[in-house]
């Protein structure tokens, strides 16, 4: 077919940035590793700044660590070894008790790597049937860097155990536990890493059916993430980063940045099989794939600046991490990829796999397996909408009872690791003295006697109060005029208790102890009280987060398509394949349904993070699709089809493209529903089943479903309105060949245009 039609002077961004990169592509693509090299090397120099642990948790549990700082009091990790006799005969009293615990004290000090090293017959740590004890102890040097220097400790307590047998000797701390967490932390995400980059590539490989071009995507988004690693690095010093934050963004900028390639590469494709020079093929995918980019990266950015209003360090860091990935894979997806398929031209397909090709070349740019499924959407659209929107609302419906906790360590890794079992020994024995609430008393002078008597009452109230069964330690250091009170708190491991005796502390006992003297300030944290206050902060930010997530989203939406109904009904398709992937997380990991299938087990509970992060993460990736199909439906109806051809053409022509970008985003996702951690299989099977559902029921099926009864409502946009801006800079494209489908005949009508669109 020949070149039918001929694009004059661009209009809109992206068609001017892919014009000019294409006339200029050296100078496009030479900027662009000069933007990565200078990142990376800016970053480099500057280093990333990370949160602190005074920032990292909100409320009072953030003003203990604020005061401890302050003072210049490092909170030294604790380490305590629990020596339990493993049959009812053996008591602390007896020789070979006595001799493993010496064995134990031995150890740990020839280590060198510990200090304030105490036997339990001097601290009493010795349990009321006399059948456990508690080697306590810290570890030297900054606490923050504990976890690096605690193996030969944990060596020194496996030997003591191989010893004596008859014993069980196990530790549990600030520093192991944290190695352990970090171990199986870091080991999970190196595996996604790892894995995710074959994955996707195999998957383009499929797609494309030529090395070369499935190579582009990889290479757009990993130098996209490299780009802003350096750039976050620089950012960190005025919004602190964090690891998980990083592995975020690799997640994120992996996503769209291969979306937002294929988009560009598979309409350049499309046109120049219609014959197209590959001159104007590039133009025409710069304004319409590349419009479509721009707009989809702006909604993500929005969705993704969301979590900035969260007032949690971790989240606006998540936040801005993975909206400047976004930024930059967008700005690089408008500007060094047309370049560098000017620069390629016809190498583009080199490498091809012959199979995958020529199948390539038999299905042409229409998907056939779409265009069957869409013929009885199209010929019964209501019973369509009823039957998708109704299995929707049946997948969200256990969402109703969804119970959100920060998950324990038998939770999130089971019994499999070490510490696991030392934790919940120790808790057993000596319930909350693995986990004590933390009191930081601050007074202009520690040693006044009313201080000293408001200390006294409150060791003695907590345990007079039901809140501890004591001991409850004090440790005053003079010289800064702070206290540091340790409180085993009554239920332990067990949050629901533990929370009860943390109010107890606050509301009562604090309030007629500590609270009766002027100028002191005595915040409780540990770890009970770090889980609450984080929750409680969580809770008070999903409203607005999600508000402003959802407002900008739909004024973005209405003024690129400049119509209320497509805003309107954009926003309400992604509500509701996130209220299915909700009601999906819950029924597996809360009740247990089918969670064999994912090999996870029901723990009772989501992770308190997962809810507000998968909705922020998922609006975003919805509108990549969304915001691509609508553009090409919308551009079908400019061109003159009417609004039944226009969402058929749409559909078909569209449906290979976000197919291929879901497979790929799944498989990815999916990497993380194998991975060991509790919460990280929550994030994957949450993010990969929001994406599957996204990319079939809701563009496949309920998006054309809702047009077409929609009609010519479609293009509605009040008068009041019009003076909106307009964003949706509509390239001149040449008339296309109209997609007929059994009873739908192509019926161009130019007068049937939008009212807006009519010249």
């Amino acid at each position: 077919m020949a070149d039918t039609g001929h694009l004059e002077r661009p209009r809109g961004i992206a068609a001017r940035a892919g014009s000019w990169s294409a006339r200029h592509r050296w100078a496009a693509v030479g900027g662009w590793v000069l933007l990565v090299i200078l990142a990376l090397a800016v970053g480099s120099m500057t280093g990333r700044v990370d949160v602190s642990d005074s920032e990292q948790v909100p409320g009072e549990s953030g003003r203990v660590s604020t005061i401890l700082d302050e003072a210049g009091i490092d909170a030294a990790a604790g380490e305590t070894v629990l020596i339990q006799a493993k049959s009812a005969g053996l008591t602390a009293n007896d020789p070979a008790f006595h001799k493993a615990v010496d064995a134990v004290i031995a150890g740990v000090r020839d280590t060198g790597q510990v200090t304030a090293l105490r036997s339990p017959y001097e601290t009493k740590t010795i349990s009321a049937d006399r059948r456990s004890a508690l080697v306590q102890f810290e570890m030297r040097g900054d606490p923050e860097k504990a976890s690096e220097h605690i193996q030969p400790v944990l060596d020194a307590v496996g030997k003591a155990q191989d010893r004596h047998q008859d014993l069980r000797i196990e530790e549990f701390g600030d520093a192991s536990g944290q190695k352990a967490f970090d171990d199986a932390f870091g080991d999970d995400f190196t595996q996604a890493e790892f894995s995710a980059l074959p994955v996707a590539l195999g998957i383009l490989l499929i797609v494309f059916g030529a090395l070369v071009a499935a190579l582009l995507p990889v290479v757009l988004a990993m130098t996209a993430f490299l780009a802003t690693i350096g750039l976050v690095a620089v950012v960190s010093h005025w919004v602190h980063m964090s690891d998980t934050a990083n592995s975020v963004m690799l997640l994120v900028g992996l996503a769209v940045g291969v979306d937002y390639c294929l988009f560009y590469l598979r309409r350049e494709r499309e046109e120049r099989a219609a014959g197209r020079d590959a001159q104007t093929a590039l133009r025409i995918a710069a304004a319409t794939s590349g419009r479509a980019v721009l707009v989809s990266g702006v909604t993500v950015i929005v969705a993704m600046a969301g979590m900035l209003f969260t007032g949690i360090a971790e989240f606006k860091a998540m936040g801005l991490a993975t909206l400047m990935v976004v930024a930059v894979a967008m700005v690089g997806s408008v500007t060094v990829l047309p370049a560098l398929l000017s620069l390629l031209g016809e190498r583009v397909e080199k490498g091809q796999l012959p199979f995958l090709a020529r199948a390539k070349r038999r299905g042409g740019g229409e998907s056939r397996v779409w265009r069957t499924v869409l013929g009885p959407v199209l010929r019964r659209p209501k019973l369509s909408l009823a039957l998708a929107s109704g299995a929707l609302i049946a997948l969200a419906v256990p969402a109703l009872g969804m119970n959100t906790a920060n998950l324990t360590m038998d939770q999130e890794f089971g019994d499999r690791l070490p510490v696991v079992t030392a934790y919940n020994h120790i808790d057993e024995a000596f319930p909350g003295g693995s986990d004590p609430a933390k009191v930081v008393v601050k007074a202009d002078d520690i040693d006044a006697a009313p201080v000293r008597d408001a200390l006294a009452r409150f060791r003695t109230e907590a345990v007079a109060k039901g809140a501890s069964k004591g001991p409850v330690e004090v440790t005053v250091h003079r010289k800064q005029n702070v206290a540091v009170v340790e409180v085993p708190l009554i239920g332990g491991s067990d949050e629901g208790k533990a929370e009860r005796s943390l109010n107890v502390l606050r509301d009562e006992v604090r309030p007629a102890t500590l609270g009766t003297v002027d100028g002191v300030d005595a915040p409780i944290g540990g770890s009970t009280a770090s889980s609450k206050d984080f929750n409680d902060k969580l809770g008070s930010a999903v409203p607005p987060v999600f508000a402003f997530v959802v407002v900008f989203a739909f004024l973005l939406m209405l003024m690129s398509f400049r119509s209320l109904t497509i805003a309107v009904t954009s926003i309400v398709l992604n509500l509701l394949s996130v209220g299915a992937a909700y009601g999906i997380l819950t029924a597996v990991f809360q009740h247990g349904w089918g969670a064999g299938l994912v090999g996870a087990e029901g723990v009772g509970a989501i992770v308190s993070w997962l809810p507000l992060f998968l909705f922020v993460i998922l609006f975003g990736l919805s509108m990549d699709y969304h915001v691509f199909v609508v553009s090409r439906i919308r551009e079908a109806r400019l061109a003159g089809r009417n609004t039944k051809d226009a969402v058929v053409h749409g559909v078909v022509t569209t449906a290979g493209v976000v197919t291929s970008a879901a497979v790929i985003m799944v498989a990815v996702f999916s990497i993380f529903g194998t991975l060991s951690m509790q919460s990280m299989k929550q994030m994957g099977v949450g993010l990969a089943a929001a994406v599957l559902i996204d990319a079939t029921v809701i563009r496949g099926v309920l998006l054309p479903a809702v047009m077409l009864l929609l009609g010519e409502r479609n293009w509605y946009l009040p008068k009041w309105l019009r003076w909106l801006p307009d964003l949706a800079h509509d390239e001149p494209t040449p008339a296309e060949r109209p997609t007929a489908l059994a009873g739908a005949p192509a019926r161009p009508d130019a007068d049937d245009r939008p009212r807006h669109a009519r010249v």
